[in-house]
């Protein structure tokens, strides 16, 4: 039951090198089973396209993610002045 979920959502997340893997690992599986090398070595060459690819776009997500900025302060960390309190009290409106 995880196994088709899994699958499912990371086929959403990265359609084409979803698709590359299990292209590849099916031509990798017949053409070990049938006897044929150049295509288990297609396959082969496929799934590690679509993990070099997965990797890529891991890195450059990386790069694009801006790191933490630290907070920036208005004011000095110890003001010699405090700042004012304030009042919760309403103001006076001018009669109309």
């Amino acid at each position: 039951m995880i196994g088709p979920r899994f699958f499912r959502s990371a086929y959403r997340k990265e359609p084409i090198s979803a698709f590359l893997l299990v292209a590849g690992s099916v031509d990798t599986v017949m053409g070990g089973i049938g006897g044929y090398g150049g295509l288990a070595a297609l396959g082969l060459l496929m799934v590690g396209g679509a993990f070099a690819l997965r990797w890529w776009q891991w890195q450059r997500w990386q790069k694009s993610v801006a790191p933490e900025r630290l907070a920036e302060y208005a004011l000095p960390p110890q003001s010699s002045r405090p700042l004012p309190m304030l009042s919760m009290a309403k103001k006076q409106h001018p009669p109309h």
